[in-house]
């Protein structure tokens, strides 16, 4: 099996695992913070991608967010997010999907995110655009104050970076037609869709934007950290833990938002 046919097999066997569990989990267990949970599907999803993976391409690394990181030695790295909005999941929301990226070194070479409830797959590879059940996508330049604007923060100890996205939201509110967030996936593919102007979400792991990157960015739009710098894949045993406080949306809305919240 070539790696894209791997790569949309993984993904659509890990949502039709989600959409056969959905409002049916038995365990919900706490992991590092009060907004970070884990289910038994997040673990049956892993098994399942995992498994594809490493039947089809043995040599390639693995990065999962549930299982953490095997190194192969290869130039190919898969980085899985088996389910994605899990606390969504798991009061019942339908705001939850599967995004697998692989790298070739450090940059995103092909990409892949699946919304059960919707039936969207999403894939990407680096140089041939992005596509939504196989048609091409294109993020549209539009002015912030006629989009809608998704923002999340999640739980934290650092009084400081929490008052920073409090600012952050305030100048989405008074700049923006109005501010959503779903904190999942969705968001960054509303922004593919067009249905929002742009996102900032303030805590993301590697596997939760390494997908998303590519896709974006080869729909037109623009995907940095919240300081206006480029994101960075380096994938090891020290770095896979970084946050990525990400802002993406077209070029023009990314330049007016990140000129706004550094002043």
């Amino acid at each position: 099996m070539m790696m894209k046919e791997l790569l949309i097999d993984c993904l659509k066997r890990a949502g039709k695992i989600q959409l056969n569990r959905f409002q049916n989990i038995d365990k919900i267990s706490r992991k590092e913070s009060i907004s970070s949970i884990v289910t038994e599907v997040d673990f049956e999803c892993d098994k399942e991608i995992t498994g594809i993976i490493e039947e089809g391409f043995p040599d390639h690394n693995l990065l999962s967010e549930e299982t953490g990181l095997k190194i192969n030695n290869s130039e190919f790295t898969w980085i899985i997010d088996p389910l994605d909005g899990t606390s969504n999941y798991a009061a019942g929301l339908p705001w939850f999907g599967v995004l697998i990226a692989v790298l070739k070194g450090n940059m995103p070479y092909m990409a892949g995110a699946y919304i059960p409830f919707a039936d969207k797959l999403y894939l990407a590879e680096s140089g041939k655009g992005s596509t939504l059940n196989g048609e091409l996508l294109k993020i549209e330049n539009k002015n912030i104050e006629d989009t809608l604007f998704g923002f999340s923060m999640d739980y934290t100890k650092d009084d400081n970076y929490l008052n920073r996205g409090i600012e952050i939201y305030k100048f989405l509110v008074k700049n923006s037609r109005n501010v959503r967030t779903t904190n999942s996936l969705i968001d960054l593919f509303n922004v593919v869709e067009n249905t929002f102007g742009g996102v900032i979400n303030m805590y993301n792991g590697i596997w939760d934007i390494a997908s998303p990157w590519l896709i974006i960015k080869e729909a037109g739009g623009v995907i940095k950290d919240i300081y206006g710098l480029e994101l960075e894949f380096k994938v090891d045993k020290s770095n896979i833990y970084k946050n990525y406080p990400v802002i993406t949306g077209s070029p023009s809305i990314v330049e007016r938002v990140i000129k706004g919240i550094l002043i």
